[in-house]
């Protein structure tokens, strides 16, 4: 099945529970025909051949002599079955004659000399797809456009980055600023605790990038004057990377980076927290947690609180521990295998672009079907995935060869560690993990 069919059964599906379901309120229905809208023009930009939805149509088309060399080019790789051809973009289908990192050689000293960019992918019955992309698209002129970053704005964004977490942190404390400035120092444990973690997350995708040759921009920084003081930060890959290797190491380098600042945040702050004795509750922009809500926060609240659990399952955070559990949210939330997050760039690593992209589809609604019916407040998150980070991007140059068994376990791992952060411990383990359990 592909993945336009899946994005049509599960949109049927999701319109037939919200139709039959009892007392589902029409304001549910409008925000469903919104997620639908949404997910109609991201199928529209998901579906079609690969080679024909990554390039777009650039003219002028070769002239016949130019045709004849790149097909002379192909040749020498791929023991051609069929050529297309689209708007200067040309496709050759075959089986590969020698490895795919021989292959990528021998196309770089032919096609960087015309200037043209280039991949190699795998499609159906085993076969490779050769993707020239017109003259105007190689190293050449990559090389010419490399970034010159603007270091004033990257670390003005910083600096306003960390006046806005100081100004929440001290927020979520119940101080004003502006009456009371001299306090600024209440808000510096989270300030400085978030920062660490989302400067370690991007600098890991930067350094990783770097270390492989790519144009990547220093992380860009989001300051916001309310809430949690900043929408994160991200860089700018201005070039693909060379192999699935390499996309998977820069993908992988930043959410593992952040969680060696997240972890020990939460193990630190922890024991300075305020433990909410019996059944009490406290809400998230109060610092509080439900330290069941997630099997790894349960995990960490154990090693670092003991046997001080068994009267309460919910915490006020000190501002350190809530930085590190945002942390560890915003971590699960780079992890979902869609497009351009972390996670879908591993996904695509993994699986190859064919099945990352039903993967990425399913994801997607899943997370708007969350939004819908589980936690509302998650709807603005699944928007803005939708809107920035829901498109494909322009595929490594060798698509081809597989990852080695090390990366694909770990992989497979980082997948699992997305279901620990996000998914609850059983009630029945609450016992087992020292916590106070309000349901029996």
């Amino acid at each position: 099945m592909n993945s336009r069919n899946l994005f049509w059964i599960l949109v049927l599906a999701l319109f037939g529970v919200m139709m039959v379901s009892p007392g589902v309120h029409s304001s549910w229905i409008f925000l469903g025909l919104i997620m639908a809208g949404f997910l109609l023009l991201y199928a529209a930009t998901q579906s079609g051949d690969s080679a024909e939805n990554d390039a777009s149509a650039v003219e002028p088309q070769p002239d016949s002599g130019e045709e004849e060399s790149l097909d002379a080019i192909a040749g020498k790789v791929l023991k051609l079955n069929g050529r297309k051809a689209k708007g200067g973009v040309l496709a050759y289908e075959g089986s590969l004659q020698v490895e795919a990192q021989e292959a990528i050689k021998v196309l770089d000293l032919s096609l960087n000399e015309m200037n043209r960019h280039f991949w190699i992918e795998s499609i159906d019955g085993g076969e490779t797809r050769l993707v020239i992309l017109p003259e105007g698209t190689g190293k050449e002129v990559q090389e010419a456009k490399r970034t010159v970053p603007n270091l004033s704005l990257h670390w003005g964004l910083l600096l306003a980055t960390f006046v806005t977490t100081t100004w929440a942190g001290a927020s979520h404390q119940g101080i004003n600023l502006f009456e009371s400035p001299g306090r600024f120092t209440a808000g510096l444990p989270y300030a400085f605790g978030l920062m660490l973690i989302l400067g370690a997350h991007e600098l890991g995708h930067y350094l990783t990038a770097r270390r492989y040759g790519m144009d990547v921009t220093p992380p860009y920084f989001i300051p916001v004057p309310f809430a949690l003081g900043t929408f994160g930060a991200f860089i700018s890959m201005k070039t693909p990377p060379s192999s699935r290797r390499n996309l998977f190491d820069v993908a992988l380098a930043g959410p593992l980076a952040g969680l060696a600042f997240a972890i020990p945040a939460l193990l630190i702050g922890l024991p300075m927290s305020t433990l909410v004795e019996g059944g009490g509750e406290v809400g998230m922009m109060g610092g509080g947690a439900n330290l069941g809500s997630s099997v790894l926060l349960a995990v960490l609240a154990k090693v670092s609180l003991g046997a001080d659990l068994s009267s309460a399952h919910s915490v006020i955070l000190h501002p350190l521990a809530f930085a590190g559990w945002l942390g560890l949210l915003l971590t699960a939330f780079n992890l979902i295998p869609i497009g351009q997050l972390d996670g879908g760039h591993i996904s695509y690593a993994l699986f190859g672009g064919r099945k990352a992209s039903g993967i990425s589809v399913f994801a997607m609604v899943a997370l708007f079907i969350l939004a819908l019916f589980v936690w509302p407040g998650l709807l603005f998150f699944a928007i803005l995935v939708f809107l920035i980070a829901g498109r494909k991007g322009v595929p490594p140059q060798d698509d081809v060869t597989p990852l080695g068994n090390a990366r694909r376990n770990l992989g497979y791992a980082v997948f699992v560690l997305l279901l620990v952060i996000v998914a609850p411990l059983p009630h029945g383990l609450y016992e087992s993990f020292g916590l106070h359990c309000p349901y029996v």
